[in-house]
């Protein structure tokens, strides 16, 4: 076992869930003000889309490195990496009255919330771990809470308001305060340096390969859930002319979906993660081809509140299976790791279903979709023959005492 100055027990075990929802605050006032944002930058659509791809090119290369960081200066980075994400949705709110300075706030955010999600989920991996409960899945549950209950309080506001910068002020108050007391939590929390769980050079290569393997079951995850996120509003409004209150249905019953089940599954996602896996695919699925056949409204909000059920559980419990094993003096390397090679997926899930979309309609590319959770459920069986060929040690283990 690694040396670890424990923190207090309660406060160190709330940690995750305080990091967790404040990306979520964050990342809902984002969503609800990315109009005021392009009416303040002055820009096109056009301009605006290339802007937000911004958001990825400043998350990959912080995410690749996050997770020394946190290695070396351990788990409090959480706390102060969102800390920072809320002041960098601030700077952004004031500057960006110009497309340049639209692109270099989205490029400064963008790093800062690939940094955070490296360092939250480091710490929810970790917590989960000494504590044997289902941490990670219930911190992803949070994290779709707060976006949902956050978007909702930042559309109120700016509908009072009609101000970027308030909108981006109140999220920086519960972000920043929650980082706080993510640091106050984890502060006495280190691990010593040369920790004899670190993994021998020997085996670091099969170790390293076995990371990403998961990481690119994990694109598929994030792929998946990212298309319905993104297309399940235009698919009402397209397939079944939804005025645009109705056609915002779908995407909140998305999200409040993936937080019930996220809670509801926490427990055997842990217990028997490859259990969970198969049966999350095979609902995913089955929810992407009824939404692509739906022949009514109602039909088309079932299929996608099953796809929601089902994709809702693949990413956490990928995430927690492929970090169980990890020594808590390599567990933020090895979530940067998985992490960054499934963004991947989360970026390409728009555009690959854009092109189905294009070529198909966009309701038949809801098969495209339950073509990538198919094709997950097919690479099940390689987490199995990683653990058989030695490359992750206890892959399968389930910690001795499992509390709910």
């Amino acid at each position: 076992m690694s040396t670890v100055i424990a923190c207090p027990a309660r406060m160190f075990r709330a940690a995750p869930f305080l990091g967790f929802a404040g990306f979520g605050a964050f990342w809902g006032v984002w969503g609800a003000s990315l109009p005021l944002l392009r009416a303040q930058a002055g820009v096109s659509d056009a301009h605006f889309g290339v802007a937000l791809l911004l958001v990825a090119a400043g998350a990959l290369p912080a995410m690749l490195l996050t997770g020394r960081l946190v290695d070396a200066l351990g788990l409090r980075v959480a706390g102060a990496l969102l800390a920072l994400l809320g002041v960098m949705g601030v700077v952004l709110s004031f500057a960006s009255v110009s497309y340049a300075a639209l692109c270099v706030g989205v490029l400064a955010v963008g790093a800062s919330s690939g940094a955070a999600d490296v360092a939250i989920n480091t710490l929810a991996a970790t917590a989960e771990k000494r504590t044997g409960r289902p941490v990670v899945a219930r911190s992803h549950a949070a994290f779709s809470a707060t976006v949902a209950v956050s978007s909702l309080g930042a559309g109120a506001l700016t509908a009072m308001t009609d101000s970027l910068p308030a909108a981006f002020a109140a999220a920086a108050v519960v972000v920043v305060a929650l980082g706080l007391a993510v640091i106050a939590a984890t502060k006495q929390d280190a691990v010593a340096p040369g920790s004899r769980d670190a993994p021998t050079h020997a085996g670091r290569a099969s170790w390293r390969v076995a990371l990403l393997v998961i990481g690119a079951i994990g694109a598929l995850a994030f792929a998946s859930e990212n298309a319905y996120q993104t297309w399940a509003a235009v698919l009402l409004t397209d397939a079944f002319t939804a005025s645009p209150a109705l056609a915002a249905v779908a995407p909140a019953a998305f999200a409040t979906t993936a937080a019930l089940a996220r809670l509801a599954t926490a427990t055997i996602t842990l217990r028997s993660p490859i259990a969970t896996l198969v049966v999350a695919s095979m609902i995913a699925t089955a929810g992407g081809v009824l939404t692509a056949f739906a022949s009514t409204l109602p039909l088309a909000l079932v299929g996608i509140v099953a796809a929601a059920v089902g994709t809702s559980a693949l990413f956490p419990t990928l995430l927690s299976y492929g970090l169980r094993p990890v020594p808590d003096a390599s567990r933020g390397r090895a979530t940067s790791t998985i992490s960054t090679v499934a963004y991947l997926g989360y970026l390409a899930g728009p555009a690959y279903f854009g092109l189905l979309a294009d070529a198909t309609g966009v309701q038949k590319a809801f098969l495209g979709i339950a073509a990538l959770t198919a094709g997950l459920l097919a690479t099940i069986p390689a987490l199995s023959a990683l653990k058989r060929a030695g490359a992750v040690r206890s892959l399968d283990e389930t910690p001795h005492s499992i509390r709910t």
